[in-house]
């Protein structure tokens, strides 16, 4: 009875029974889901019912105060967005794992370029409604400009001295300049986020603790600290058996876009 208590015990202790395991393939998942809800709330309920695109911020606050269903479904819009807000630290992560274990920085980069020019469209539509609107990029520019960032930051990374780390500093902050200069969606947080989960690649719970903090401003995304925290490391079955599903995680972004625009037009 002894041996059996303490080899049960042994078990437990290498992987505890409650413990939620989050794999790669799961944090995407929940990461779509999340900003599908986002989208959902600009597009749909936004632009959609409340037609913000179309009347000034006085005129749709007077419409708001005259008419309580516009105020409920304003409320829905910003239910929606808080929720979406829980994807900004998960692809943040993401992003990160991504560039540390890729095996081809190049392919990777340009990936997520080709995906950033596919979608600009779509997510003009979707959120501007307009085909071409230069008021701001969709958020795979911004991922590619913190491709860049890492990029340099690992430069510097193996070196010793203050020097460097102030040079990572001027990395960290020129990036998030350049996001300011082409406005691209969630910039300043994601590039925040990607330094910080970068520069604390080896204190696990720190970078977690770190990223709550900087993420505090967008209400519901230190929630996700929880989820990053439950990272196992793996990609999980569906990637690590088809490979090339990642792309499809890719698709979904224009796709969902495309699909909340044909649902705001047909509502229109």
């Amino acid at each position: 009875m002894g041996e059996t208590l303490h080899t049960m015990n042994d078990q437990w202790q290498k992987k505890p029974p409650l413990r939620l395991r989050m794999s790669g393939t799961a944090l995407k998942v929940y990461g779509c889901a999340a900003a599908f809800f986002y989208t959902a709330g600009r597009a749909v309920f936004q632009n959609g019912f409340l037609q913000a695109t179309e009347h000034t911020p006085e005129e749709l606050m007077a419409a708001l105060e005259a008419d309580p269903l516009l105020m409920t479904l304003s409320a829905w819009s910003t239910m929606l967005q808080f929720i979406g807000a829980l994807a900004i630290p998960v692809f943040a992560f993401l992003l990160v794992e991504g560039f540390l274990h890729t095996a081809s920085f190049r392919r990777y980069i340009l990936t997520v370029l080709a995906f950033a020019v596919v979608s600009e469209v779509p997510y003009d539509l979707a959120m501007n409604g307009k085909v071409w609107d230069f008021s701001g990029q969709n958020v795979m520019f911004t991922y590619a400009l913190g491709l860049m960032m890492l990029y340099g930051l690992e430069m510097f990374q193996s070196r010793k001295g203050a020097q460097y780390r102030i040079a990572q500093g001027c990395i960290v902050v020129a990036s998030v300049l350049w996001s300011m200069i082409l406005q691209g969606a969630f910039g300043l947080p994601t590039l925040l986020l990607a330094a910080v989960y970068y520069l604390l690649q080896e204190k696990k719970g720190l970078r977690i603790l770190v990223g709550c903090a900087v993420s505090v401003p967008y209400v519901t995304a230190p929630i996700s600290g929880f989820f990053l925290w439950c990272y196992d490391g793996e990609r999980g079955r569906l990637l690590e058996r088809r490979p090339w599903a990642k792309y499809v995680f890719y698709a979904l972004y224009p796709a969902h876009l495309i699909i909340l625009w044909l649902v705001v037009r047909f509502m229109a």
